[in-house]
């Protein structure tokens, strides 16, 4: 059967696409966080580039800066070499204590610190640029 030249499928679409997408499906709190920390992320560095791994939202420059997951209770930020960080304000709450990724747990009604997220985001980026 032939495609559809407008079908497009999953491995073939953008990941903005994929990303808003899993935004839309998850249609509350969590999307809207999910949506927020994108906005923070593509904000903090311009550059930044949109991938969808591992069926989730990556965010990469010069490597992966972090991924993005929603869970039941969280909306959780990994950051693939966190644990090389500087976090002088403590945004890490979750995955302590390994030896390089580090994450931020963000639960429903919780602020989010764009300015602090912002300066981790740059942070990555340098340390994967170094």
């Amino acid at each position: 059967m032939k495609k559809d030249r407008t079908e497009t499928t999953a491995a073939e679409a953008p990941a903005s696409h994929l990303i808003d997408t899993r935004i839309a499906e998850l249609g509350d709190w969590r999307g809207e966080t999910l949506a927020r920390v994108r906005a923070i992320i593509l904000q903090a560095d311009p550059e930044v580039v949109e991938e969808w791994k591992w069926q989730v939202p990556v965010w990469s420059r010069g490597g992966i800066i972090c991924t993005g997951e929603a869970y039941k209770k969280a909306v959780k930020l990994t950051f693939a070499k966190g644990a090389s960080l500087d976090d002088p304000t403590g945004l890490f709450n979750a995955s302590l204590e390994g030896n390089t990724r580090r994450a931020i747990d963000i639960h429903e009604g919780e602020r989010i610190d764009e300015a602090a997220l912002a300066t981790l985001i740059r942070t990555a980026v340098a340390f994967n640029l170094s």
